[in-house]
């Protein structure tokens, strides 16, 4: 007999997507019926080591902050309509994250959910370092490591799934692997069915990001338009058995799901089509379909898989010193030239401190480089509102806050009419990459009991 078709529905692409977007998701996943599960994939390369610095700071923190937010308004329909959760939200401290979604759910008035906690991407302790620094070679770092958490893939949220797990936590897993493991639970496909597994990492590929492959980041007025963005349904993949997928979105939301948005999210950070490198299968995209079958409606098929790689990718963050920013605005006749003159005024003041960046907030700042040759090579226009940016990467902090000293000056130092000045002062994160031998990173989980919530 063949399994009910899965429907996984995305309700996050970040740490800091939107709050209210798992709402309407959950409401279609209910009214479908059937099995369902919900992802939230809210970490980037750099939030983990964000996270691991939250908890030096408070042993209790390092998972995603908006977790309460994020959950408190679907917890309890998804745990009344059988709709299983998986998420990474546990970043640095995923049994922390456990934890307090059991405690939520006690403050709810609901029943305690049964919770499953992902383990083993963490290499930042003692007992890793030797291989850790083996692997980085001549990238690692000699400033002191903040994390190193290597990319799991989808074994152990199947297995928690199969172990009856209703919400998976994660760390560090790849994005599409939160989409891939409920898929291998439901299904039961073999380890090394990898054409269905590669076609299930692609469905995992388009929800990874929430709302771009419902127009979100397609969205470009006159060119490509996409109706109602401030309401934008976050997308919904009914995989089936072999794993092929539609993806649509909740009906009366805004955006738009069609045929280019899907091949867009498709080959968003794709560097080689013909062999798409994930923990769980090599996915070959070259012959890959993608059909509309009506209104909000898309078919991915075609994807091929290959066998996973031998390798794990791991990300080492490491302290890097002070990033100090100013900002200050010039208006009117002649800005853009008084702009040019306090940047000449800074570079004068904080001589010797090297590596100084400036921006034109409006001229030259996205196509501007740390090397400043955009600075030097653009012409002097006539700008009527512009904002100049200041920036500096400093091992020293007093060096470093001599910097927004400075810029503050210009109010009354500087040329006439500078205004608006904001300065910041925060550590900065390094980060190196690097391989390591599968085996060495064994993923594993375990049920956190009911009556450990805090």
């Amino acid at each position: 007999m063949t399994p009910s078709l899965l429907r996984v529905g995305s309700a996050a692409g970040f740490s800091g997507d939107r709050i209210d977007a798992a709402g309407p998701v959950v409401q279609a996943l209910a009214a479908c019926g059937g099995p369902a599960v919900l992802i939230f994939e809210t970490l980037a390369e750099r939030t983990l080591a964000l996270a691991q610095l939250a908890r030096r700071e408070n042993p209790n923190a390092g998972y995603e902050p908006l977790l309460d937010l994020m959950l408190r308004p679907v917890l309890g329909t998804c745990l009344e309509a059988g709709i299983r959760i998986v998420s990474n939200f546990g970043a640095a401290n995923p049994l922390g994250a456990a934890r307090r979604i059991q405690a939520l759910a006690r403050d709810l008035g609901l029943r305690p959910p049964r919770v499953a906690v992902v383990r083993g991407d963490d290499l930042s302790d003692a007992a890793h370092r030797a291989m850790l620094m083996q692997a980085l070679g001549p990238a690692a770092p000699a400033a002191p490591l903040v994390s190193a958490n290597a990319y799991l893939g989808a074994d152990a949220i199947a297995a928690a799934l199969r172990a009856g797990a209703e919400i998976v936590v994660a760390g560090r897993v790849a994005d599409p692997s939160l989409t891939v493991g409920p898929a291998l639970a439901h299904y039961g496909w073999a380890a090394d069915d990898w054409d269905r597994i590669a076609r299930a990492t692609m469905a995992g590929h388009l929800l990874e990001c929430g709302a771009q492959v419902t127009g979100g980041y397609f969205a470009d007025p006159g060119y490509k338009d996409v109706p109602d963005l401030a309401h934008v349904g976050y997308p919904i993949a009914e995989i089936d058995a072999d794993g092929h997928c539609v993806i649509t979105k909740p009906a009366g939301t805004g955006g738009r799901v069609d045929e280019r948005t899907v091949k867009e999210q498709l080959l968003y950070e794709v560097h080689d089509p013909a062999a798409y490198l994930t923990p769980d299968v090599v996915a070959d995209l070259t012959q890959a379909r993608v059909d509309a079958l009506g209104p909000d409606r898309v078919r991915l098929s075609g994807v091929r898989g290959h066998a996973r790689p031998a390798e794990l990718k791991v990300n080492a963050c490491f302290e890097n010193g002070w990033l100090a920013e100013g900002e200050i605005s010039y208006a009117g006749p002649r800005a853009e030239a008084r702009a040019r003159l306090a940047a000449d005024i800074l570079r004068q003041r904080l001589a010797g401190l090297g590596g100084l960046r400036f921006d034109l907030i409006g001229v030259a700042s996205v196509f501007a480089d740390d090397d400043g040759r955009w600075w030097s090579s653009s012409s002097h226009g006539d700008a009527h509102d512009v904002r100049l940016r200041v920036a500096l990467n400093h091992a020293d902090r007093g060096a470093a806050e001599a910097l927004t000293r400075e810029v503050t000056a210009l109010y009354t130092c500087g040329p006439a009419g500078g205004g608006g000045v904001r300065t910041s002062l925060r550590p900065r994160l390094g980060t190196a990459s690097c391989l390591v031998p599968r085996e060495a990173v064994p993923a594993s989980f375990f049920i956190v009991d009911e009556g450990s919530a805090t």
